[in-house]
C-alpha cells in the first residue's frame, strides 16, 4: 500500500508553523476539542487504489488519497478571518503538490459558537514518489 500521510503532513505543519511563526496548534488526527488556537488537523481520510493503474502483481502502483484539513479559530473579533488567512495557506501549499480541493465548507460549532470552523477535503493522485493532477 501507498501511504503519502507522513508526507503531506509534514509539509503542511512545516508551512504552518513556519508562516504562522510557531503560534499554531497543528495535529495529524482528528481533535474534537482543541486545547489551543488556531488549530489545524490535518488527516487522510481515505486511500483508494486505483484499478486501472494496478499491475500484474495486482500491487498499488498509484493511489487516490483523500485529506481532510480542519481549521479552528477563537480569535476575538477576528476568527474568521484568521480561519480563511489559514485554510487559503493550506490550499495553496496543496495546490502546488497537485492536490484538487473538493470540499470548502464553514461548519457552525454548536457546543461553542466562540469557535469558528472550516472543514477542506482534497483529493490527489501519487505514486509514491510523486504527486499527479487528475
Amino acid at each position: 500500500m501507498i501511504d503519502c500521510e507522513e508526507e503531506v503532513y509534514t509539509r503542511l505543519a512545516e508551512i504552518l508553523r513556519e508562516t504562522y511563526d510557531g503560534g499554531i496548534d497543528v495535529t495529524g488526527e482528528y481533535v474534537r476539542k482543541p486545547s489551543s488556537f488556531p488549530h489545524v488537523s490535518i488527516v487522510m481520510m481515505d486511500n483508494p487504489s486505483l484499478k486501472q493503474w494496478q499491475d500484474n502483481r495486482l500491487e498499488d502502483v498509484m493511489v487516490e488519497p483523500v485529506f481532510e484539513i480542519n481549521v479552528y479559530s477563537n480569535k476575538r473579533g477576528a476568527k474568521k478571518t484568521e480561519c480563511k488567512a489559514i485554510a487559503n495557506t493550506i490550499d495553496n501549499a496543496l495546490t502546488k503538490m497537485n492536490f484538487r480541493r473538493v470540499a470548502y465548507t464553514p461548519v457552525p460549532n454548536l457546543e461553542n459558537a466562540t469557535i469558528y470552523r472550516i472543514v477542506m477535503r482534497y483529493r490527489g493522485m501519487t505514486d509514491g514518489t510523486y504527486f499527479y493532477r487528475r
